[in-house]
């Protein structure tokens, strides 16, 4: 099983989007392993968007992300990565493809509702930032065994 975080960013919450967004991702088939909110502390998101410190968009993701309280979440199953990337679509809602989640709810590139992990490396860096350890839950649901034969 492979695990990413997705952040469900303040615009998410703000527009009252979380429950409509989650859903979509169990109804994948996604598994929730973690799942908490904060008001995100500013060293805490200068150190989770460190790689975009020399961009000149770092100043405002950084003041969105610690504008409003955001909900973090850590997902598990096949392939977690790449089916939350493809649910998400396109960075930029302005050219996400319909039926997906930026594609359906967004029109901005940084008003684009929930962060998630790009490859397993940053999924396990940014996870240990945000959680710890004994905050991530193994389980099984029942109806596990009808969604992945494996």
């Amino acid at each position: 099983m492979e695990r990413t975080l997705i952040i469900f960013k303040p615009d998410a919450m703000n527009r009252m989007l979380v429950g409509r967004i989650l859903t979509r991702f169990e109804e994948k088939g996604l598994r929730l392993a973690a799942m908490k909110m904060q008001r995100s502390p500013r060293e805490q998101v200068e150190r989770h968007y460190a790689v975009h410190k020399d961009r000149p968009f770092y100043s405002a993701l950084v003041e969105f992300m610690t504008a409003g309280p955001v909900i973090l979440a850590v997902l598990e199953g096949p392939q977690a990565i790449a089916v939350v990337r493809n649910l998400l679509g396109a960075t930029d809602g302005l050219v996400a493809a319909a039926g997906t989640i930026r594609g359906d709810f967004g029109l901005d590139v940084q008003y684009n509702l929930v962060h998630a992990s790009d490859a397993p490396e940053t999924a396990s860096k940014e996870i240990e930032l945000f959680f710890k350890p004994e905050e991530l839950i193994t389980w099984d649901r029942a109806p596990d065994r009808w969604i992945v034969s494996r």
